[in-house]
């Protein structure tokens, strides 16, 4: 399984836990939305420390490209974390309106930095990155048996 492949899928199932989580919250099932949300954000860092703390460094490294798409998806990932202690907030006040709201915009970034991850720079991973395939192929089944 290559770069694209393997992070395309875990985009898919951070999106599930995301919208099992948004789910929970509109029927105000607040026990059920604190474990969603939680496991949402645990499987949202996770994924997103893959690709901070392996995936971009080796991609810099390989194309010396440190300022391009890695530092605007870093950026991404910032803005993203803002969202989900703003969630957190609203769901431990039990507000689901505002939590809605927050998660309508979360949607829509996640919806942009996958597409350009997916698109874009997972395909040039691939390519640049083709030598550390075993490497990441390893790191991709450790992460997989969270």
């Amino acid at each position: 399984m290559n770069i694209k492949e393997f992070m395309a899928q875990d985009h898919n199932d951070c999106d599930q836990l995301f919208a099992d989580a948004e789910n929970a919250v509109s029927k105000e099932d607040w026990p059920t939305a604190t474990q969603a949300f939680n496991d949402f954000v645990q499987a949202m860092e996770r994924h997103l420390g893959m690709e901070e703390n392996e995936l971009f460094p080796a991609f810099e490294e390989a194309t010396g490209m440190t300022m391009g798409p890695t530092e605007m998806m870093r950026s991404e990932h910032d803005q993203m974390r803002v969202l989900f202690v703003e969630m957190r907030d609203a769901m431990e006040r039990q507000h689901s309106d505002n939590y809605l709201d927050i998660s309508e915009t979360l949607l829509i970034l996640m919806q942009q930095h996958n597409m350009k991850e997916e698109q874009i720079l997972y395909t040039m991973m691939d390519q640049h990155l083709s030598e550390d395939s075993d490497r990441f192929h390893q790191l991709f089944q450790d992460m997989g048996d969270r």
